[in-house]
């Protein structure tokens, strides 16, 4: 596909300076103009003052100006604006609001890391050596922004817009939940799930293996253990280690490794997963919180969505 990448995203939330402490303390570099670094993928993050948390923007990497002009006539035919900025396609999803752009960048290059040596039946390629984790001493630095998760008030809109607007695919479905959609090889970048008012569910963070999902959520779990939501666990829909942590914001934030990537779209085949049914969200882990599906502050952002009474 000529779309190729999540370049990043823009989260409005109503206690700045304590996101970006969290952040970096997350394992995200601070840069200039308020952004967030990953090790491959350049300025990821950038966190802005909003009354109440939401997703104020993301960008989406493409591979030529051809590509804009493609996705343009593409809006236009759902009834739905979009203008050239600097060079970039910019629309606003008409159910959330999020300013989505659409920009002309290079892909992403990631280093090939021989994969860590796991012992296992009938297996012993580590050989006479103590598992290389157990050696790191350095702290947990996310590789890149994996995806992002938004709850929609009209699932199905914001779906037609990223789907048949913008030209993600569609990898897997949660029936009447949510729909996973790619803008590049990885299993999913963007989520839509059905919600009773508009917010930013999580962003996914992808580091290098599941030692360093345990290693990076423990070390933010240290001092504050409140901050635990979900984990460890393994997605079966994406087939991701994970675990979920909470930010001063109430916004979600995940370690992941090992996710599935599609490299050849005709050999993926997508399917409708059952919602009601536990695998339809893990493999194996700790039972799921209701609270994930609906966070604590819920209530609180549908009363500001609707204003006070």
């Amino acid at each position: 596909m000529s779309l190729h990448r999540l370049n990043s995203i823009t989260i409005g939330v109503p206690n700045v300076e304590d996101a970006k402490a969290y952040y970096e303390e997350f394992g995200l570099k601070p840069e200039e103009s308020g952004w967030f670094s990953t090790l491959d993928g350049g300025h990821q993050l950038r966190i802005v003052y909003a009354p109440s948390r939401r997703l104020v923007g993301l960008s989406i990497g493409t591979d030529s100006v051809d590509d804009l002009y493609s996705i343009a006539s593409r809006l236009s035919g759902l009834g739905l604006d979009s203008r050239l900025v600097d060079g970039k396609l910019v629309s606003n999803e008409p159910v959330t609001g999020v300013a989505v752009e659409i920009a002309v960048t290079a892909r992403v290059v990631q280093p090939e890391v021989p994969a860590t040596s796991y012992n296992g039946p009938r297996r012993a390629e580590r050989g006479e050596t103590r598992a290389p984790s157990l050696l790191r001493e350095d702290r947990v630095r996310p590789r890149k922004l994996g995806h992002v998760v938004i709850g929609s008030t009209d699932q199905a809109a914001s779906q037609r817009f990223f789907i048949e607007g913008i030209g993600l695919k569609v990898s897997d479905e949660v029936s009447g939940i949510a729909v996973f959609m790619r803008c590049s090889t990885d299993h999913h970048n963007i989520l839509v799930q059905s919600a009773p008012v508009n917010f930013v569910h999580h962003t996914s963070w992808e580091v290098d293996d599941v030692d360093d999902v345990g290693r990076g959520a423990m070390h933010m779990l240290e001092d504050n253990p409140e901050r635990h939501v979900w984990g460890m666990g393994r997605h079966f829909v994406g087939s991701n280690f994970f675990w979920y942590l909470r930010d001063p914001s109430g916004n979600f934030c995940e370690y992941y490794s090992d996710l599935d990537c599609i490299v050849e779209d005709a050999l993926w085949k997508p399917e409708v997963w059952d919602g009601t049914r536990p695998e339809s969200f893990m493999s194996w882990g700790p039972p799921m919180p209701p609270s994930f599906i609906e966070p604590e502050d819920l209530a609180a952002l549908m009363v500001g969505a609707h204003g006070s009474p």
